[in-house]
C-alpha cells in the first residue's frame, strides 16, 4: 500500500512526482546538486476531468510529510490524504469561483514555517476557479515563496491558469486512465462482477468517479439510460423541446437531492455556532452569516446542476461518436457496445456529415451553459439540431480571454 494507489494507470506522472519526493528529502538533508533534481517550489497538475488531478495533489502531500516517501500507513500519510496534517491545506471550492479573502487566507498559512511536518504544502484542487483578483493575491507568494513552502496547483488544462501563474509552476500532465486500468481498479475495490466492472470503466471514458459511480449504483446507471434514450426520441420540433426540458428538470432533481443532504447540516451547524435560540444570540448578525450561507448554497446548487448537465451531454457525445464508428467502419471499440445494435439502426438512417454536426451541437452545448446562456435555451438549440442534423442554431458568447 502507498500514497500512489488511487492514481490508475498514472504510472508516468507518479515516476515525476516519486523522484520530487526523493529530491524533497534530500533538500531537507542539506544536500545539493542532482540530488534536488525534480524538486520545486510550485506545482500545476492538469487532466481531463475524473483522471485523479486532486488525488495526485494529495498523494504528493503526503509523500512530501511522509518520512517513507509516501508509505501510505503512517499517521502522516493519513492526515495528509484525509485533510486532517495540520501542515497540509486543501482549498477547493463547491461555488463557481475561489473568492480572493479565501486566498489571501491561504498564502497567509503558507508564509509560515511547518509546525509539526517537513513541509508546508498548500493544494489548490481547483485553480481553474480562482477570480482575476484570487490570482493576483496569490502570484506574489508563488513567486516568492517560503524556504519550505510547496504550492499545487490543479486544473483541468494550463491554458485554465493565468499566465503569470503557469509561468511559474513545474507543469505535470496527468492522462485518461485506460479502460483496462479503471475496470482492474473497480474489480480490486469494489465487490462487482467483471462485465459490470468494464461497462462502468466504458462508460465512465476514463472519470474515476463517475465509474465509481456507475459500478456502485443503479439509480445512476438508470439516469444515465434516460440520457442515451434522447437521440431515439426525436421525431419532430416538440419532441426536441420536451427532452430539452426533461434533461433540465432531471438536472434540477439530481443537484437538489444532492444539495439537501449537506445544506441542513451547514445551516444547523452554523446556527450552533452562532448560538441562535439561546440568550448570548445576536439577530443581526446572525441573520446576515445565514443569508450569506444560503447564497453560497444556491451558487453550490446552480454548479452542481451545470456539472450534471455537462455529464450527459458527455454521454450523448460519446453515443454519437460510436455512431460515428459504425458509419465510417473504423473498427474502434464502442463506448455504449451494450447499445450495438441501436448504434447501428441510428447510423444507417444518417450520414457521418450529419453525425459529425450533431457532435458539434453538443459541443456548442457545453460552450453556451459554461458562458451562462440559460440552460434550457443552450439545450433546446442542441435537441433541434440533434434532430435536424445541424449545429448552427445559435451563436455562443465566447468567453474573455484571460
Amino acid at each position: 500500500m502507498s500514497v500512489w494507489d488511487d492514481l490508475v494507470g498514472q504510472e508516468p506522472a507518479v515516476a515525476v512526482l516519486r523522484k520530487a519526493v526523493e529530491g524533497a528529502a534530500a533538500v531537507l538533508r542539506g544536500e545539493r546538486g542532482p540530488a534536488v533534481a525534480g524538486m520545486t517550489h510550485a506545482w500545476l497538475i492538469t487532466g481531463p476531468p475524473g483522471s485523479g488531478r486532486s488525488n495526485a495533489g494529495r498523494a504528493f502531500a503526503a509523500a512530501l510529510q511522509c518520512k517513507n516517501n509516501g508509505c501510505g500507513e503512517c499517521n502522516e500519510c493519513r492526515t495528509a490524504l484525509s485533510g486532517a496534517h495540520p501542515d497540509v491545506s486543501l482549498i477547493r471550492t463547491e461555488l463557481l469561483s475561489i473568492r480572493v479573502s479565501e486566498v489571501r487566507e491561504l498564502v497567509r498559512r503558507a508564509a509560515m514555517s511547518p509546525t509539526q511536518g517537513r513541509w508546508q504544502v498548500m493544494v489548490v484542487e481547483d485553480a481553474d476557479r480562482l477570480t482575476e483578483q484570487a490570482a493576483d493575491a496569490l502570484l506574489k507568494s508563488i513567486e516568492e515563496p517560503s524556504p519550505r513552502t510547496v504550492w499545487v496547483l490543479c486544473a483541468p488544462t494550463v491554458e485554465d491558469v493565468v499566465p503569470t501563474i503557469r509561468s511559474r509552476c513545474r507543469l505535470l500532465v496527468l492522462r485518461t486512465p485506460p479502460v483496462a486500468a479503471v475496470a482492474e481498479m473497480l474489480s480490486r475495490t469494489l465487490d462487482i462482477g467483471q462485465d459490470l466492472a468494464w461497462f462502468a470503466a466504458r462508460a465512465a471514458q476514463g472519470h474515476i468517479g463517475r465509474a465509481r459511480a456507475l459500478a456502485r449504483d443503479e439509480a445512476v446507471r438508470e439516469r444515465r439510460n434516460k440520457v442515451l434514450e434522447v437521440p431515439f426520441a426525436l421525431r419532430d420540433l416538440g419532441a426536441c423541446l420536451k427532452a430539452a426540458q426533461r434533461l433540465v428538470e432531471a438536472a434540477k432533481e439530481e443537484a437538489k437531492a444532492s444539495a439537501e443532504k449537506v445544506d441542513e447540516k451547514e445551516r444547523a451547524a452554523l446556527e450552533q455556532a452562532l448560538g441562535v435560540g439561546t440568550k448570548g444570540a445576536r439577530p443581526r448578525e446572525a441573520n446576515a452569516a445565514l443569508k450569506e450561507l444560503e447564497e453560497q448554497q444556491k451558487a453550490r446548487a446552480k454548479r452542481w446542476e451545470r456539472d450534471v448537465l455537462d455529464r450527459s451531454l458527455v454521454d450523448l457525445m460519446a453515443l454519437y461518436r460510436d455512431v460515428l464508428v459504425v458509419q465510417t467502419g473504423a473498427g474502434s471499440e464502442l463506448i455504449n457496445a451494450e447499445l450495438q445494435r441501436n448504434i447501428e439502426q441510428l447510423g444507417s438512417r444518417t450520414t457521418p456529415e450529419q453525425t459529425v454536426r450533431r457532435i458539434d451541437a453538443i459541443a456548442m452545448c457545453r460552450d453556451a451553459i459554461e458562458a451562462n446562456v440559460a440552460p434550457l435555451v443552450a439545450l433546446e438549440a442542441m435537441t433541434v439540431g440533434l434532430f435536424e442534423g445541424r449545429s448552427d442554431g445559435f451563436t455562443i458568447p465566447r468567453r474573455p480571454q484571460r
